[in-house]
């Protein structure tokens, strides 16, 4: 009898060691399964002042730097050092990457009329923000939490042809920002201007106090 008891004893042992076994086997191939699908590359947008610590989800766009990334793209956009005629061109395509491909299209149109008009040739642009009014938290407003905003963006337009001045003045543009995570090599903000939310307006002294 003790004999058969030991004999069903290791049998059982056995039985639960190949169902730990398994379990296991389960486990690791689950854990591999996840593993494998995880995001090689991991976009957390950190917020520019930290002195006071910050808790950020990694899905979260902090509004500095939705505001920052507007600014950058549309300064560079209406960057022309030489010649408007190509250099708007360039902009667009070398900016791609951080437009909608309708907004894309939009300045692709307005570009072609500009031409057509000549209203390019040989005009030099700059912009810049208009002093006093950089970043503030009223400047972006969430449409759609950490997918769409929308940028206030102040800034002082200065135009030149063959040298001679021919614009200076203040404009308010408010454009549309989306998230837009297609190409991280060529796009690590993962997001994208998309348009504007409203008409460009003039702007005088006064106005830069009031609300945008």
């Amino acid at each position: 009898m003790s004999y058969h008891r030991e004999l069903h004893n290791v049998r059982t042992h056995i039985a639960t060691l190949r169902l730990a076994l398994l379990a296991v086997t389960l486990l690791a191939a689950f854990m591999g399964w996840g593993w494998h699908n995880a995001p090689r590359d991991l976009v957390v947008h950190i917020p520019p002042d930290l002195r006071a610590g910050s808790t950020q989800p990694a899905h979260e766009v902090p509004r500095a730097n939705v505001y920052a990334f507007a600014y950058y793209i549309w300064q560079q956009l209406n960057r022309w050092p030489e010649d408007g005629s190509e250099d708007y061109g360039r902009n667009v395509f070398r900016l791609s990457a951080f437009l909608t491909p309708a907004f894309r299209a939009q300045l692709t149109q307005d570009l072609e009329k500009r031409g057509r008009r000549g209203e390019l040739a040989r005009r030099v642009r700059a912009a810049h923000e208009v002093s006093g009014a950089g970043f503030e938290p009223r400047r972006v407003e969430v449409v759609r939490d950490g997918e769409a905003w929308v940028v206030w963006l102040d800034l002082e337009l200065t135009e030149t042809v063959r040298g001679m001045n021919v614009k200076h003045t203040r404009v308010r543009y408010p454009l549309r920002v989306v998230r837009f995570a297609v190409d991280r090599e060529k796009n690590p903000w993962g997001l994208a201007l998309a348009g504007f939310a409203s008409a460009p307006v003039r702007i005088d002294a006064d106005a830069e106090e009031e609300r945008p």
